[in-house]
């Protein structure tokens, strides 16, 4: 998945999420189905909701966690394929 550090992700309005003890559950109300993101997930996540850019959310990534940017996109992208495929997110 290519993706520029200018695009944004947008939620789609079926995802329904809460924080709980750091981690975010997703609740994707189209199927019924729970998701759960570890820490690193979760403030993505979060970074999401605000319409952070790709781009300045992998900088976020770097600040907040000991990891490379080369790292950091790469899971970033990781973690984004896996969320468009399930219906998600749009990355726009």
């Amino acid at each position: 998945m290519a993706i520029s550090s200018e695009q944004r992700v947008a939620i789609t309005p079926e995802v329904l999420s809460r924080t709980l003890d750091g981690e975010a559950i997703l609740l994707d109300l189209a199927s019924g189905t729970y998701f759960g993101l570890d820490g690193v997930g979760t403030l993505l996540w979060e970074l999401f909701e605000q319409g952070t850019t790709v781009g300045e959310a992998t900088a976020r990534i770097v600040a907040v966690y000991d990891v490379d940017a080369t790292t950091a996109r790469s899971d970033l992208e990781e973690l984004l394929s896996e969320l468009t495929r399930r219906g998600l997110v749009r990355v726009s």
